[in-house]
């Protein structure tokens, strides 16, 4: 049995069995209103064909469908009988075959009740709701959905399932802008009658907007779910509608929600959370979530989840505790971007050693995604070390690239500049010590 069935056999199966029930109504002896229906029965057949089905309702009461189906049978090959009595025993052999499963010859012989002229209407409406529960059972969706709308013209006044049914059928058939209008009159039958308005019926007037891509109205009815049913699939569900409108706050405080409930369970999930922080800019969040989530092995400790933490940390203005996290991302990584994320982290705290270090080791690796930004960083580290041959070595190779030109000349300048006011300090420097030498051999001289 497929997905659809299944979905489906939850809300008829009840009501066929309801049905058949009424059919089999001689047997209770206990029950005053069954009391009732069979004096009226007993009334309107022969006391013969009254014994043979009060005979084949026995048989039926003690699980015996074999010997009932027989008795009918031949009941039913009697001449004679009245059509209201053929109707009676059609009934019962109907419920026979559906007790035994053979539901080809239920539905043969439900047909055949129709087809007696002077059936009465109730009992038409019966079979004909009988038939469409049990062609749907039977996956023959458009022939369950032309009983129901000759059903639906008898019945002035429907309860919810039936409409329910008839959407379950569209649904069947892909049919799912035709299944609003049902549910929709089930829903609202429902409430009239002071009725509970069940889970299921959101559930697939949900499916029926979703496929629509009306996802205003998704939006809406998870939000009804999530109220009186609330599930983590539904979360997830208003999250993705919140994602196809474009209502980026109300996603990110969808999963927020989902995660203050303890809903957020797999790796997927907290990463996803993790990453709506970032994206509301609110990334000191994102990085004590990555943290405690990676710590209790909820959320793995690989690369690509090193790399998103010290991005959080690093744009929460963290660049400490960004470090832990870089040094395992680049070790673990066999390209040297991560490498040259730490050594711009090594430069924002002042510690060009480790900086120098960790950029010549990622341009060692290969894969950045932008060499002469590389260069640049490795320039000002080493600048900063005063190893301004070096600094301009790299500057000068960062100037390879056009977008880089302009800055890594302006470096040049700078370094230079450095370089000429070291040397005239040297120089002034070196100038005092020979002109404080010369003196002091003076006072020497003149001392002698």
């Amino acid at each position: 049995m497929n997905s659809k069935h299944r979905l489906l056999s939850r809300i008829f199966v009840g009501l066929v069995c309801g049905i058949f029930a009424t059919g089999a109504a001689y047997a209770d002896q206990e029950d005053e209103e069954r009391d009732n229906r069979k004096t009226k029965q007993a009334q309107a057949v022969s006391k013969a064909v009254y014994d043979r089905i009060q005979k084949a309702q026995d048989a039926i009461d003690a699980d015996d469908s074999a010997t009932a189906l027989k008795i009918l049978n031949t009941l039913k090959g009697k001449k004679g009988l009245t059509d209201y009595e053929l109707q009676n025993v059609l009934n019962y052999i109907g419920f026979v075959y559906y007790n035994l499963e053979k539901m080809p010859e239920a539905i043969a012989t439900y047909e055949e009740m129709l087809r007696i002229p002077s059936i009465e209407e109730q009992i038409k409406k019966q079979t004909l709701y009988t038939l469409a529960q049990l062609s749907t059972m039977e996956e023959d969706y458009n022939k369950a959905i032309r009983l129901l709308d000759e059903w639906f013209v008898l019945e002035t006044n429907p309860a919810p399932d039936p409409y329910i049914l008839y959407a379950q059928n569209l649904y069947q058939i892909d049919r799912y802008a035709e299944m609003v209008r049902p549910i929709e009159a089930a829903m609202a039958v429902a409430v009239k009658r002071k009725l509970t308005v069940k889970e299921d019926w959101y559930v697939l007037l949900n499916f029926a907007f979703f496929q629509q891509e009306n996802y205003e109205k998704v939006r809406d009815i998870q939000k009804i779910l999530l109220v009186n049913w609330p599930k983590k699939r539904y979360w997830f569900s208003l999250a993705g509608a919140y994602t196809e409108l474009g209502e980026e706050h109300n996603l990110v405080a969808a999963y927020d929600a989902a995660m203050t409930q303890g809903l957020l369970e797999k790796e997927s999930e907290l990463v996803t959370m993790a990453q709506l922080y970032l994206q509301r800019e609110v990334p000191y969040k994102a990085a004590l979530l990555l943290t405690e989530e990676m710590e209790t092995g909820r959320v793995a400790k690989n690369a690509k989840n090193y790399r998103l933490l010290s991005q959080a940390w690093t744009l929460a203005a963290e660049d400490e505790k960004a470090i832990p996290a870089l040094q395992q991302a680049a070790r673990l990584s066999t390209e040297g971007e991560l490498d040259l994320r730490l050594g711009n982290a090594y430069l924002n705290l002042g510690q060009f050693g480790e900086c120098v270090a960790a950029i010549n080791k990622g341009i060692k690796k290969g894969g950045i995604k932008s060499p002469d930004h590389a260069q640049i960083s490795l320039g000002m580290c080493l600048y900063n070390q005063q190893k301004y041959r070096a600094s301009v070595a790299a500057f000068r190779e960062a100037a390879k690239t056009r977008r880089s030109r302009k800055i890594s000349r302006q470096w040049i300048t700078v370094i230079d500049s450095d370089i000429q006011r070291n040397e005239q300090i040297r120089l002034a420097e070196a100038a005092a010590r020979k002109q404080q030498r010369e003196l002091a051999e003076r006072r020497r001289d003149r001392d002698i």
